[in-house]
């Protein structure tokens, strides 16, 4: 047996191998207040994961996690101040300890002020998918996302993007959605189509003034919401994702991927969520931070949370540990019986837990803040996605679902496949095989 048992199911763990440090110091970051978390480092320098941690971890992560398909994620702070030798000593670890049958995946998170053409090289060579913080056009992204002395970082990310395609490095873009960024949808979604972005996830920002714990596991319950002025209004942040899915689903789908829209074609099509956002229990996605503490998610990085660390007991068996089950099945033992009855349930299931800090229109705790956007988004969806539920069901192409809105038939979302010189279903006048049979899977 090894030494370090594989845990129960597979998992996913953000590594914060500088900690909080960063270079930027964006208004909205809840993570720069974890230094608190560290009161004897008196240094951003004490910050930094040692060699010898590095490979604990690397090793533990590889042989404790039973998916085949093992995924390093580094984040931070600004994970690229841990500089290109610690990663390149990262991958080296990665190939030593990887037994045959397994892959392993490498991604990474930066604001990208720190890009260079010997990162690209790097990223490159070693497949690194690479999350790149934007927030949309010079005015919006430039609203919060400053530097240590408050300049504007636009220019600097622009550099890091540009830099990426230049080296080929595969690279998705990450949009904080903040109160006034929420009232420019269209804005922000050509904007980064158009600098080639054609993966893109949207963060609401939900930043409390208030904070605590019950004991259970969640953020306290039945407050004031407390939120700060730069948080998305609920409402506001459906309306954003309304009127993005209506660009995409009409032009963009199979060629722009928003990672939002993906998650919920797979659970109107009646598969698991792929994100822990959205099911129906939690806990499988942990964060680890320098030192080799484990803590039960990113967003709940506190003592009350610290599930121990890696170096006095194995990662799966922190991972399984009874604290962490619990704390993934209360997302669903505390979800509202407003929420139980609501008809988006199976879409939402309440949620992250973080965000649950109101109450519902009968006074029970528990309501996430962000309910009325959801509810607005996951309806206004609901035509297309039962559609897009249909193709992927059938094994049509999503990308389908274009030609179906353009012609006003749904029933093409069948596998009544017609010959493929017979006339288009969609009354065009051209035959099957050269109109919506010309991208169909056969």
């Amino acid at each position: 047996m090894s030494e370090y048992p594989a845990a129960s199911a597979p998992f996913h763990i953000l590594v914060k191998p500088i900690g909080p440090i960063c270079n930027l110091d964006c208004q909205y970051c809840f993570y720069l207040r974890k230094e608190a978390l560290f009161p004897d480092h008196q240094a951003a320098a004490e910050f930094r994961m040692s060699e010898s941690m590095l490979e604990t971890f690397v090793r533990q992560q590889i042989l404790s996690n039973p998916a085949s398909r093992v995924e390093f994620a580094w984040q931070g702070g600004e994970p690229t101040l841990m500089g290109l030798d610690f990663f390149r000593r990262a991958v080296e670890l990665q190939k030593q300890y990887c037994p045959p049958g397994k892959t392993i995946t490498n991604a990474l998170q930066t604001n990208g002020t720190l890009l260079t053409d010997d990162w690209g090289k790097f990223l490159a060579e070693h497949q690194f998918l690479v999350g790149l913080s934007i927030d949309g056009p010079r005015e919006l992204h430039d609203r919060y996302r400053v530097d240590r002395g408050g300049r504007p970082t636009f220019d600097r990310v622009m550099k890091g993007l540009n830099l990426l395609r230049e080296h080929g490095v595969e690279f998705n873009t990450l949009t904080v959605i903040h109160r006034e960024l929420a009232y420019h949808p269209l804005e922000v979604y050509e904007f980064l189509v158009e600098h080639g972005s054609g993966y893109m996830q949207f963060i609401p920002l939900v930043e409390r003034i208030i904070g605590g714990n019950n004991g259970s596991g969640l953020p306290i319950l039945g407050q004031s919401s407390g939120v700060a002025p730069w948080s998305v209004e609920p409402l506001q942040f459906g309306i954003f994702l309304s009127e993005i899915f209506d660009q995409w689903v009409s032009r963009d789908v199979g060629r722009i991927f928003v990672h939002t829209f993906d998650v919920q074609a797979g659970i109107w099509a009646g598969y698991p969520s792929m994100v822990c956002i959205f099911g129906e229990t939690c806990g499988r996605a942990l964060a680890i931070e320098h030192t080799g503490d484990l803590y039960s998610c990113d967003h709940f990085v506190d003592p009350h949370y610290r599930l121990g660390n890696i170096l006095d007991e194995p990662l799966g068996k922190l991972i399984d540990s009874p604290e962490q089950r619990k704390f993934g099945t209360d997302k669903r033992d505390t979800l509202p019986e407003y929420c139980r009855q609501c008809e988006v349930r199976f879409a939402c299931n309440g949620e992250c837990p973080k965000n649950r800090f109101i109450t519902t229109p009968d006074g029970e705790p528990g309501l996430n803040y962000l309910c009325a956007g959801y509810r607005h988004f996951l309806n206004h969806i609901r035509p297309d996605m039962e559609i897009i539920a249909k193709l992927i069901k059938n094994r049509i192409p999503a990308a389908e679902i274009m030609k179906i809105r353009r012609s006003g038939n749904p029933n093409l979302a069948e596998r009544n496949t017609p010959p493929r010189n017979a006339p288009c279903p969609c009354n065009s006048g051209r035959k099957y095989k050269h109109c919506c049979g010309a991208d169909s899977k056969k």
